[in-house]
């Protein structure tokens, strides 16, 4: 449209949010762009970062992880491979909006969880490129949120459905005697 999109995407637990960001990436990055993709903790952005790795790397794209818990060399390094466009996919935490952090050309802004940032942090995200497109995903989507929907600020897109074969997420109540 030639308009940046700012939506949300929201679906369960395994319906294939990542699968759609991660085809978002591949556009961003074909189109000459870098992308990013926020989340709330180190053990998800590692989790995204291992799972892109393997989708992504076989075709030539490059992906860095970026988190607080790195040693200040190896946060130096990548801070400046971003700033290059050497890496076309940072994958991270809060990391990634730290002043340090400035990107060669940021076309698409992912945060996964979204209700777990506040809304400043996806700005400071935002703000990091010239307009980007927003991608925020959500399985469980905050009042503020779905009234950003209903006023027209936000797009939404739902996954209503699992993917064919995907076995269906069972929760249980565990009481404190039987932990």
């Amino acid at each position: 449209s030639g308009k940046p999109m700012n939506r949300l995407l929201e679906g369960d637990v395994g319906s294939g949010k990542t699968v759609v960001a991660a085809h978002a990436l591949v556009l961003t990055v074909q189109n000459g762009f870098q992308g990013c993709l926020m989340a709330p903790t180190e053990v998800l952005a590692m989790q995204h970062f291992i799972g892109l790795s393997e989708l992504l790397m076989p075709l030539g794209i490059n992906i860095a992880l970026l988190v607080g818990g790195m040693d200040p060399e190896t946060k130096k390094r990548i801070h400046s491979d971003i700033k290059e466009g050497r890496v076309n996919i940072i994958v991270g935490t809060h990391a990634v909006i730290q002043e340090a952090v400035e990107f060669k050309r940021l076309g698409i802004a992912i945060v996964d969880e979204q209700h777990k940032f506040g809304v400043d942090q996806r700005v400071i995200l935002r703000n990091k490129g010239d307009n980007p497109h927003m991608l925020v995903m959500t399985a469980t989507p905050i009042p503020r949120t779905l009234a950003l929907t209903i006023y027209g600020d936000l797009d939404i897109s739902v996954i209503k459905e699992l993917p064919k074969g995907r076995l269906p997420i069972v929760t249980y109540w565990v009481e404190d005697d039987k932990r």
